[in-house]
């Protein structure tokens, strides 16, 4: 997608790689629990999105990406917002993360988590249309490829790794 420009290649092997090392991360030390609520909210971001924009419409939100609307980014943060309290409340029970946290600083993990999956894939369809691409793959193609179902993780696990992590390890005590 960049088109023999060395330095973005260089740089976005290096992000994916550090996605990469951030995910394992997670999933090993952290926990399967605190692991699938991250996925979840991310799912459900992007499904928020799609079915609202789908059925409300409204004003576009960018010319980045035409298909994405106002509506759109609401329906993404009310349904990871739904979906991730749920996820909590039946499944998220062996995760000492999820448990002893705030529940207000629950609230804004979730939507911290949805907005960078709506900006990373924002940034996934940036490149895409630099590069006159409509799809990122063809094993799903008129979807956007595989790339687009996980764009927003891509992203996520990164920033959570690194800007949220340590500090629910330092409030929780979770290192002796």
């Amino acid at each position: 997608m960049t088109k023999n420009k060395d330095l973005i290649r260089i740089f976005g092997l290096f992000f994916l790689f550090f996605s990469f090392f951030s995910t394992v991360y997670l999933r090993q030390f952290i926990g399967l629990n605190f692991f699938l609520f991250l996925i979840i909210v991310c799912i459900f971001t992007d499904m928020g999105g799609y079915i609202f924009g789908k059925t409300f419409k409204g004003p576009k939100l960018t010319k980045i990406s035409p298909k994405k609307t106002y509506s759109g980014v609401i329906g993404s943060f009310l349904m990871a917002l739904l979906f991730g309290l749920i996820y909590i409340k039946y499944l998220g029970k062996k995760s000492r993360i999820l448990l002893e946290t705030d529940p207000i600083f629950i609230v804004l993990l979730i939507l911290i988590i949805s907005l960078t999956s709506q900006m990373g894939d924002l940034i996934i369809s940036y490149f895409k249309r630099k590069a006159k691409l409509k799809d990122t793959g063809k094993i799903l193609p008129g979807h956007g490829g595989i790339l687009d179902r996980i764009d927003g993780i891509i992203f996520v696990m990164p920033i959570i790794y690194l800007c949220v992590l340590p500090i629910l390890i330092n409030k929780l005590d979770l290192i002796k």
